[in-house]
C-alpha cells in the first residue's frame, strides 16, 4: 500500500489496493455522524460505511481512532490555477475582458495545475473546485469542476466540465466597460447584454434545427452553442450578484429564459430570502473574510448567511480564491456558525449543498458507497479553529498529510515515479 518514492513512509497512494479507515468518528453528512466508524475503500471508490462493516482480509487497515473523517470540502466558486498565487500580471487569467460576451471561454484553458493554491486546497481540506472565470464581463464564460490535486495534466483532475457559465450583474462589468466608454456602462446595460446574448442564442437553436431538419449545412458558433446548453438546462447559470435588486433582476432574466439560477455571491440575497427560498434558488454565500470594499458590499455580514438558512434556502460557502485564500474556507464556516449558523448546515454547506446545486453529487459531497474516495481525516471537529486537516485521499490515493509540524503533499513528480 505505499509508495517507496513518496516523501512520506506509510502514505497510501494506490486506488488498486483495498483499505480501510476504522475507529473514527465519521460523518457522511447525507446520513447521520457514527461513533467508531469505518470507511471501506476499494479502486479509488467508497465501498462501505458504517458501524460494522466486513473488511476484506487482504485490505490495510488504517485505525484513525479519535478523529474525524469527512468528505472532502467543495469549494463552488474559486478561482485557483487562473489567478495564480504570487504570478502577479502573468498568472491571472481570470477575465477576457475585450467583449462583454466571453460564453465562448473556458477555464480549463487557462489554469496552472502547480498553482500553489492547489496546496493549501489540501491543507484546508478541499478535495473538488469549481473553478470559474472571474465577474469582469456580464457573460464570463463556461467552469470546469476539478479535483484539486492527482493528475499528470489538468484534464486528468475534471470531474466534469458541464457545470454552469459564469455570469456578472452590479459594479463590476458597468465599471470595467464604463471606463471603456462602452456598453455596458450601468446595470441597464449590463441586463441588455444578457438578454440580447440568449435571444441570439435562442435564434441561433431555431436555425441550426431547422438545418438539421433539412439537412443543410449550418456554421457553428462557438458562443451561442454555449448558451444554448444554458437553456436546455445542461448548464447552471452562475450569477455573480451582491444587491437585492440585482438579485432580483437575475430572478427576471431566468425566468424570461428558463435557465437553472444559481445565486453567486448574495451578500444582500438574505434582503429577499423568502422569494430565493420560495423558488428554491441556491445561493453560494461569500466571501466572508473581506472589507466592505465597494458600494455594493455595504451590507455583507457573516451573519448574512444564517438569515439565509433560516428562510430555508439552499446554501454554499465560498472562499472566492484568492480573494480569501482557499484553505480558509473551512474557518469561514466556523466564523458562520459562531453567527448564528446550525452547525449540521455549515458542513452541508461545503460539501453536499455545493456538490448538488452544481451536479456533481454522483461523485463527491458526501461519503456514501459508490462515490469517488475524496476524504479527510481531521484531527477533531473540522468547525473548531484548532483541528487540522491531517490525512487528505483524493481517488482513495492520500495525497497530503500533517506530520511533525507540517503539511507533506505527495508530488506529481513522487506519484507517477515507476
Amino acid at each position: 500500500m505505499t509508495s517507496s518514492s513518496s516523501a512520506y513512509s506509510g502514505i497510501v497512494t494506490d486506488t488498486r489496493k483495498t483499505f480501510a479507515l476504522t475507529g473514527a468518528r465519521v460523518l457522511p453528512i447525507a446520513a447521520a455522524p457514527i461513533e467508531d466508524g469505518t470507511v471501506l475503500i476499494v479502486d479509488g471508490r467508497i465501498q462501505a460505511v458504517g458501524d460494522t462493516v466486513d473488511i476484506p482480509a487482504d485490505a490495510h487497515v488504517i485505525d484513525v481512532s479519535g478523529k474525524w473523517v469527512l468528505p472532502g470540502f467543495v469549494e463552488s466558486h474559486g478561482h485557483v490555477g487562473i489567478h495564480e498565487e504570487a504570478g502577479g500580471w502573468a498568472g491571472d487569467d481570470t477575465n477576457e475582458m475585450t467583449n462583454p460576451n466571453m460564453a465562448a471561454v473556458r477555464a480549463i484553458d487557462a489554469i496552472n495545475i502547480d498553482d500553489e493554491g492547489f496546496r493549501d486546497a489540501l491543507a484546508g481540506g478541499v478535495t473538488s473546485i469549481v473553478v470559474k472565470p472571474g465577474s469582469g464581463n456580464p457573460i464570463g464564460g463556461q467552469t470546469v469542476a476539478i479535483k484539486a490535486w492527482g493528475g499528470r495534466t489538468i484534464d486528468e483532475q475534471v470531474i466534469t466540465d458541464a457545470v454552469s457559465v459564469k455570469s456578472a450583474l452590479g459594479e463590476n462589468p458597468k465599471r470595467i466597460y464604463g471606463d471603456k466608454k462602452q456598453t455596458p456602462s450601468t446595470r441597464l446595460g449590463v441586463a441588455k447584454v444578457i438578454r440580447e446574448a440568449f435571444v441570439e442564442a435562442q435564434n441561433y437553436v431555431a436555425a441550426r434545427d431547422a438545418a438539421a431538419e433539412a439537412g443543410t449545412p449550418f456554421a457553428r458558433d462557438l458562443t451561442k452553442e454555449t448558451l444554448a446548453r444554458v437553456l436546455s438546462g445542461e448548464l447552471a447559470w452562475d450569477q455573480h450578484t451582491h444587491r437585492h435588486d440585482d438579485i432580483a433582476t437575475a430572478l427576471r432574466l431566468a425566468d424570461e429564459f428558463g435557465y437553472r439560477l444559481v445565486v453567486n455571491h448574495g451578500t444582500e440575497a438574505h434582503k429577499i430570502a423568502d422569494v430565493l427560498a420560495e423558488r428554491d434558488i441556491p445561493v453560494i454565500f461569500g466571501p466572508m473574510f473581506t472589507s466592505r470594499s465597494k458600494v455594493e458590499l455595504r451590507d455583507r455580514a457573516i451573519g448574512n448567511l444564517a438569515r439565509l438558512v433560516a428562510a430555508g434556502v439552499r446554501v454554499a460557502i465560498t472562499t472566492d480564491h484568492p480573494v480569501v485564500p482557499i484553505n480558509f474556507l473551512v474557518h469561514q464556516a466556523s466564523l458562520a456558525v459562531k453567527e448564528g449558523l446550525d452547525p449540521t448546515a455549515a458542513l452541508e454547506a461545503l460539501t453536499v449543498n455545493p456538490a448538488s446545486f452544481l451536479g456533481l453529487d454522483d461523485r463527491v459531497g458526501s461519503l456514501a458507497p459508490g462515490l469517488d474516495a475524496d476524504l479527510v481525516v481531521w484531527s477533531g471537529d473540522p468547525l473548531d479553529v484548532n483541528s487540522r486537516a491531517e490525512r487528505v485521499f483524493i481517488d482513495g490515493r492520500e495525497v497530503y498529510r500533517f506530520e511533525d509540524g507540517h503539511g507533506i503533499v505527495v508530488e506529481r513528480s513522487e506519484r507517477f515515479a515507476d
